[in-house]
This record gives C-alpha cells, sequence and structure tokens, in this order.
C-alpha cells in the first residue's frame, strides 16, 4: 500500500515545538508528511526546522509567488488523507469553526474533506472560556475529532487543562484512525435513522422527537471505517453526508419498504430509526376542521421492521436494534433482543440525563445474546463506531462456530 499522507497545520502557540516532535515521529513510521505553517507559528518555529523533518517543502503564504503551485491549499487539500491542526490555538479554532479562510492553513482546512483532527493547547482561561467550548463543540458536531488537552503546568505558569497532550498520543490517535479506517472495507451496512410522520390530513401528522443524530452518526462512523453505507432516512434537519447512499424516507411504511429493498445486500442492519408503532386507519381527504372539543380517530398498527428482519435474516448478517425506554431499561431491553431475534442492542432511557433525543451523546446498555454492557456518556459517534466494533466481534464469533 503506498503511504498515508498527513498536512499538519502549525498554529501559533508556544506548543509548536511539540509539532516539530510529532512530524518528526511521524516521518520515521512512514507517513509522508507536508507541513502549513501560519506567520505566527513561524514566530516559535522556523520554516527550515520542519523542512528538515518531512523532507518536504513548508508553505507557509497562501500568496507566495515564488511557489510554483498558485493554488497550494486546493492541491494540498486534495493530497491529504488526513489533516490535523497542531497545535490549535483558539484563534485558528474560532476560524475553522465558522469557516474564516484568510489565511493557507485556514483556506487548506476548509477545503479539505478528508478526516480531520484538531489538537487545543492554550492557557486555562482560554480554553474554559465559554466562546472557545462553543467553539469546540460546534468542531465535534462538524466530525472533526477534538484530541483534548490535559491538566498541566503552562508556559504562562498558570496550572490546569490546556496543556497539549503529548506527540506520541497524537500518533496514537493517528495510527488508530488509519487501522480502523480499512475494518469495513467490502462490507455494506444498511441504517435507519430519524422519525417517520403518520398523516392524519394533509396538514397533520403524528410523530416523535428524534433528531436522528445518532443514525447519521452511526452512518459517518461506517463510512469512516471503510464500509459501504445505506441510509434510510425519516424527516431530519441534518446535512446529507457526502459519500453516503441516502434514501429518504417519510412515513413507517415507506421505511419498511426501503429497507425491504435493501436488507439484502447489507452485512450489517442497524435500526436506529423511532418508528412510529401505529398510523391512522384513514388518512383525511381535506384539512380536518376545528368543529368539536374532541375529535375521535382510529389508529393500526404499523409493521415491525426489526421483528421482520429477525425473522429474515440471512446466517451472515448482523442485526442491531434500538429500544428507547423509560423503566426497567436493562429487563425491556433484554425482552426486546430476544424477541425480535437480533444479535444486539442499544438501549437507552429517556429520562437519564445525556441520553434520549435531540443530543449529541447518548448513555447506554448494549447488550448482545450473552451479556449487558453499560456504557459510559460518549459521543454519538463514538457510539457508532463502539456498535460497528461489537458487531464486527459478533460476526467472527459465527464464522469461528
Amino acid at each position: 500500500m503506498s503511504k498515508k499522507r498527513i498536512v499538519v497545520g502549525v498554529s501559533g502557540g508556544i506548543a509548536a515545538y511539540k509539532a516539530c516532535d510529532l512530524v518528526s515521529k511521524l516521518s520515521k513510521k512512514d507517513y509522508e508528511v507536508k507541513v502549513i505553517l501560519t506567520k505566527h507559528a513561524e514566530k516559535f518555529v522556523s520554516k527550515l526546522t520542519f523542512e528538515a523533518l518531512c523532507h518536504n517543502y513548508v508553505e507557509t503564504d497562501l500568496f507566495d509567488e515564488s511557489n510554483e503551485d498558485p493554488i497550494a491549499h486546493i492541491t494540498l487539500a486534495k493530497w491529504a488523507d488526513l489533516m490535523i491542526i497542531v497545535p490549535a490555538t483558539a484563534n485558528i479554532i474560532a476560524k475553522v469553526t465558522h469557516g474564516i479562510s484568510d489565511d493557507l492553513l485556514s483556506t487548506t482546512f476548509l477545503a479539505c474533506n478528508k478526516h480531520k483532527m484538531i489538537c487545543p493547547a492554550m492557557n486555562t482561561q482560554m480554553y474554559e472560556n465559554p466562546i472557545t467550548q462553543k467553539n469546540i463543540q460546534a468542531c465535534k458536531d462538524l466530525g472533526y475529532q477534538i484530541l483534548d488537552p490535559v491538566v498541566g503546568h503552562l508556559a504562562c505558569n498558570d496550572t490546569g487543562k490546556g496543556k497539549m497532550i503529548e506527540p506520541a498520543d497524537i500518533v496514537e490517535a493517528i495510527d488508530n484512525y488509519f487501522n480502523t479506517s480499512n475494518k469495513l472495507s467490502g462490507k455494506t451496512v444498511l441504517i435507519s435513522a430519524g422519525p417517520t410522520q403518520e398523516a392524519m390530513d394533509p396538514v397533520r401528522f403524528i410523530s416523535n422527537h428524534s433528531s436522528g443524530k445518532q443514525g447519521y452518526a452511526i452512518a459517518k462512523a461506517a463510512k469512516a471505517m471503510g464500509a459501504n453505507v445505506i441510509l434510510v432516512s425519516g424527516p431530519v434537519q441534518l446535512e446529507k453526508i457526502e459519500g453516503i447512499q441516502t434514501i429518504d424516507v417519510t412515513s413507517a411504511l415507506d421505511m419498511f419498504e426501503a429497507i425491504k429493498q435493501n436488507a439484502d445486500k447489507a452485512d450489517y442492519i442497524i435500526m436506529a430509526a423511532a418508528v412510529s408503532d401505529y398510523r391512522p386507519e384513514n388518512i383525511a381527504e381535506h384539512k380536518i376542521k376545528k368543529s368539536d372539543d374532541t375529535i375521535e380517530m382510529t389508529f393500526v398498527k404499523n409493521p415491525d421492521i426489526l421483528a421482520y428482519l429477525g425473522q429474515c435474516k440471512t446466517k451472515k448478517q448482523i442485526i442491531c436494534g434500538f429500544a428507547m425506554e423509560t423503566q426497567d431499561l436493562d429487563k425491556n431491553a433484554k425482552e426486546k433482543l430476544e424477541k425480535k431475534n437480533c444479535d444486539m442492542l442499544i438501549a437507552n432511557n429517556l429520562f437519564v440525563s445525556g441520553a434520549g433525543f435531540q443530543t449529541d451523546t447518548n448513555i447506554v446498555s448494549l447488550l448482545t445474546k450473552d451479556s449487558i454492557e453499560h456504557l459510559p456518556k460518549l459521543s454519538k459517534e463514538e457510539l457508532g463506531q463502539k456498535i460497528l466494533e461489537t458487531m464486527m466481534k459478533i460476526e467472527e464469533g459465527k464464522t469461528k462456530c
């Protein structure tokens, strides 16, 4: 295989000297490395130092007349398999969060559509400032991987959180990313996400509070692990994920048809959608007028998509269901796992802070046929990776049997 290519962006913080060690370590591990220095970074470490360590020309200026490449920011963005900013000051984090691109580093970061890592490093008060924390959370929401700083003695003689993590730990994170990125190569993962809407009339519908964030996060994780991903999405306010086939549906019946049409292609199926259990038996042709204090409507059951998949799955397929509960979480989840013939099930309690609808995190129980694991609070993408890795282990166990 060809070398993996990394663009290292260095911004103007005292931890810039650690970026030298990082570039050295990456080069020795046989990564191909190119470096971008901001003007402020050059005040801490020279361009020549990085050129000696990465054996490539170091870019510093968006408008460098001596550069043979007039669009270096586009060339570097396309060249990279991964881009990392180390150290990442509060300033550069704010810029990349909001799409400001007024120098070579921020412009290249904006143009790059590959995996991105950010290593914050700054004074504790700057790091803990609500604006910085909001920007870091926005970066996470955009799918950027944040390698959190640690508590330590800082250059300003303060002690607190803001010290950049060590280069060896950054190398480990990069290694893990590239090792993970091919784990699901050749696999097809079918995922459902979001709510369904059940029409009452041309104006009104019945639905739930699902945002689709968990299903979309799983889809991103599966894509990052090299899978071919098919995402069946109910109505959500989320951007489409580049490189993923997304099938938009509205009702539970729509979702059922889309899942049936694609189930045979899938190695892994993950039903993260919050599918309506019932729908109105009849949909009014015209808007229902407000005439009485009460309205009577008959509901009928929607198809149980997860149960259907459990009944029809092939020997090689791995199926993961989801369960939202408000009481007796593990007991109810275990019963659902067995009843629906799933290989694993993710269960969470609506009333637990940090879990449930609309959040960017989740706190769940992960059930297989032989175990229950209570996971700590994770980002939804971290949980997505955990789900997929567990499915791989289940598949490996089936293969050995």
